[in-house]
């Protein structure tokens, strides 16, 4: 016999599973420690196939079976051989994406916690305590352990260890004579447990258009094979409940699910509204819990004690049997899509295990990628419509500023008068409001007036940020983290004439400070948020209350419901607009949709101030009347004229090289490449290539970039295509290709 084995650390180029003699135990699924390359020296790997043949001559056997790292099941090789096929990555980093951290190297970090419990009656201590010569303790520390357990018979192993004058040594020694016990348990690490000491076991009550909203989802999921859904409906319109009704039927029938929400900072309100119903037999995975609560998650997950998973995007390889559905919630999210190998996106993963499965993918939003609302026009998915507000609540009334107005009549202020005054309103009112502006720091930029220069970050062609912290503040690189003092002076010509331009959320705090000085604000963004579970602590402080007004990036803008919010203010629509990104629109729309519907979700009207420099856009005229159907006609339509997705795939490759010669030649021999392949053995792939030409950003981290883009059709043969442009590339050593199928942005 012989096995199949896939290294787990194997390039790109090489990354196929080698044929080894098998040992006891090393059966598929086994991890396994096996020699490799002329050197022999020890990898991990695991067994994919165990097959018949004769182990001649150059076949190496395994060397070792690693019981302790966790065996893959049939449905893990399934996804990670998946995920190499589909999005072009090693089978290692598949592997490192689907387990927890420390899976495949043993570094689980398990936690117990050790506790002494009295092994004898009190009447028995007691005597113990009063006996003379060999009959008693003679011990002082540990006649104080005994004394201390008689009255609680069970202590914390630390805490007896903290008593005056007691020693480790002295608690072993009790142990040993058989008068205490010392036991050891795992302790799972949940910070949420909490969470479900509260239940609500209340019934789910629907209104008619939820009611025919569920019907539609329930029929779909008892067909009991692969279906897949789009539940659209306006923001406020109670999706919400209509997934907790279909969770709840898919937990009658013994199976579990998967739901899924795009940002940390929606997991508590989540997680709340969830534990509170099902109880400890939930479990949460995002990237802001520590290795030793994530991995805890996926041990529970993996034992069974778990029927619905909640998380971000890595919450769709949550180890769950018996998966009967997987939610996605706001399926438009661009976090959904990873940027890091393996660079796959949530909804084609989740369509994978909901085929295997038999399983319903649910994708809800209330402005749907085009993508996937074209799927639900051409029933691919099934479109389940909510349209009306849950309660007959109103939308928000819109009102659209024009900055260049404020300008005319002498305001520099990032607060228009209007928003000024609805602020105030809000104030006197007692309500609360929702402020975003999707740019952190204070200032964008610096440059000097007397010489144009732009102080750019020495590590990346892009102008560095002022950010106010400390005295005199710092200038920050928003992508390579690079920092440096103010400078007083131009760098350039040393003159003293710098021009501090544009703002970020820093410097709208600073003049909500001052204009509004009994307002209390918090700011919320990637500057403030960088402590563990502080988008929980946050968001809890303002729901209860502490706050009037919260301030910040895109992290305030979806899924949160503030009932106490009567006005949303977007402090610059024009943010996205402009972007050099076929999907500019979509993404300027979905965003100013989603944060204006964060108000008036109550019985209180709400109210959504627009400040732009481009009033008349139809793209913004369209958000404020929540209008995503005139929107997504004319957005399908320019993307069939142009071939854009859906109507096609965009695939970019981006060479990388710290030497910009070498990227530059790379770049001309790359090209060659793609177009001597594409006139020979692929001339029947149907393509459109664009490039070479730099990056949107040419040089992040001393590490310069260049790029092509292809429209073409994604399958068998055209990612085979793609899969032989990086084996040749892997074996460079002064550049690197990286190849991204669909990426975010092009």
């Amino acid at each position: 016999m012989l096995c199949e084995v896939y290294i787990f650390d194997a390039p790109y180029h090489i990354d196929r599973p080698f044929d080894y003699s098998p040992i006891p135990d090393a059966v598929r699924g086994a991890v396994v420690r096996v020699p490799f390359g002329r050197a022999n020296k020890l990898r991990l790997g695991v067994v994919t196939a165990v097959k018949e043949g004769d182990a001649g001559e150059g076949i190496k056997p395994v060397h070792s079976v690693l019981t302790d790292r966790p065996a893959f099941t049939e449905e893990m090789l399934g996804l990670c051989l998946f995920l190499k096929d589909y999005t072009l990555c090693t089978f290692g980093e598949a592997a490192r994406a689907i387990l927890p951290p420390g899976a495949l190297t043993g570094s689980f970090n398990v936690k117990y916690s050790k506790s002494c419990r009295l092994k004898l009656t009190g009447e028995e201590a007691a005597a113990l305590l009063l006996a003379k010569g060999r009959a008693g303790i003679r011990s002082e520390g540990q006649r104080r352990v005994i004394s201390y357990l008689s009255d609680i018979t069970t202590a914390d192993y630390n805490l007896v260890r903290t008593l005056p004058g007691v020693t480790s040594q002295h608690i072993a020694a009790l142990a040993e004579k058989g008068i205490i016990e010392i036991d050891s348990s795992e302790q799972i690490r949940n910070p949420y447990a909490e969470y479900a000491r509260e239940r609500d076991t209340s019934p789910i009550n629907l209104t008619p258009a939820q009611t025919a909203a569920y019907s539609t989802v329930e029929a779909l999921y008892l067909e009991n094979a692969p279906r897949a859904a789009l539940l659209y409906g306006v923001t406020g319109s109670g999706k919400t409940k209509v997934i907790m009704k279909a969770i709840d039927r898919v937990i009658e029938d013994g199976k579990s699910i998967i739901m899924m929400v795009p940002e940390i900072a929606l997991t508590p309100q989540t997680v709340s509204i969830f534990c509170k119903r099902y109880g400890e037999r939930v479990a949460v995975i995002h990237s802001s819990l520590s290795n030793g609560e994530r991995l805890d998650a996926w041990r529970r997950i993996k034992r069974g004690e778990v029927d619905l998973v909640i998380g971000t995007r890595s919450a769709v390889f949550a180890p769950l049997d018996n998966l009967g559905m997987i939610v996605i919630d706001e399926e438009h999210e661009h976090t959904y899509k990873s940027e890091s190998d393996p660079k796959y996106h949530a909804r084609d993963v989740a369509a994978y295990r909901a085929g295997k499965n038999n399983a319903l993918m649910l994708l809800a939003s209330a402005t749907p990628s085009v993508e996937s609302f074209h799927k639900a026009e051409t029933g691919k998915y099934t479109l389940v419509p909510l349209r009306e507000r849950y309660g007959g609540f109103r939308l928000p009334d819109a009102v659209i500023v024009d900055m260049r107005e404020e300008l005319r009549l002498g305001n520099i202020t990032p607060i228009s008068e209007r928003l000024l005054h609805s602020l105030e309103e809000v104030r006197d009112n007692g309500k609360q409001a929702i402020l975003f502006l999707n740019r952190r720091g204070y200032n964008s930029q610096i440059s000097c007036k007397e010489c144009g220069e732009v102080i750019s970050c020495p590590r990346c062609s892009v102008s560095l940020t002022y950010h106010t912290a400390g005295r005199g503040g710092k200038l920050l690189c928003h992508l390579c983290g690079h920092t440096e003092p103010t400078p007083r002076t131009c760098p350039s010509c040393s003159a003293d004439r710098l021009s501090f331009l544009g703002f970020g959320t820093q410097k709208v705090e600073g003049a909500l400070g001052e204009y509004l000085e009994d307002m209390r604000v918090m700011r919320m963004d990637a500057d403030t948020t960088g402590g563990k579970q502080a988008y929980d602590r946050m968001t809890d402080e303002f729901r209860s209350g502490e706050y009037d007004i919260l301030l910040g990036t895109q992290m305030v803008a979806k899924g949160h419901d503030f009932p106490n919010v009567t006005l949303v203010g977007v402090v610059l629509a024009d943010t996205s607009l402009y972007l050099s990104d076929f999907r500019a629109s979509e993404k300027t729309f979905s965003l100013l949709t989603q944060v204006i519907g964060r108000a008036g979700r109550a019985s209180d009207n709400g109210v959504a101030v627009i400040q732009t420099y481009s009033p008349k856009n139809e793209i913004i005229r369209l958000a404020c009347t929540q209008n995503y159907d005139e929107f997504y006609r004319g957005e399908i339509e320019l993307r069939r004229t142009l071939a854009y997705p859906p109507f096609c795939d965009m695939v970019q490759l981006t060479l990388t090289a710290e030497n910009e010669r070498d990227v530059l030649v790379g770049a001309t021999e790359l090209s060659e490449t793609v177009i001597s392949k594409l006139k020979g053995e692929y001339s029947a792939l149907p393509v459109t290539v664009f490039g070479p030409f730099e990056a949107q950003v040419y040089r992040v981290n001393e590490k310069y970039r260049m790029r092509m883009v292809i429209k073409c059709r994604l399958n068998k043969e055209s990612r085979r295509f793609f899969h032989e442009l990086l084996c040749i590339y892997a074996q460079k050593r002064n550049v690197s290709l990286a190849i991204d199928l669909n990426p975010l942005t092009v």
